[in-house]
């Protein structure tokens, strides 16, 4: 296993833990970490439908966390 590798498992674990949260801003602050790490991991794999959608999944959290406020 090479570090890229681990680092899309931290990426999962990190996706993982803002699901179990209750609080939705803390849900989408930390899913936004975990999919700006994806954005990082896709781009390293060459995997580009994973960028694409974490971006996309960034800039859906970004949206709520600043229409919530």
């Amino acid at each position: 296993m090479n570090l890229i590798e681990i680092f899309g498992y931290v990426s999962m674990i990190v996706v993982l833990v803002s699901v179990t949260m209750n609080d939705m801003r803390k849900l989408r602050i930390t899913n936004t970490v975990a999919c700006a790490m994806f954005v990082i991991y896709g781009v390293l794999m060459h995997a580009y439908p994973v960028v694409i959608m974490n971006i996309c999944v960034i800039i859906i959290n970004l949206y709520r966390l600043n229409k919530s406020k």
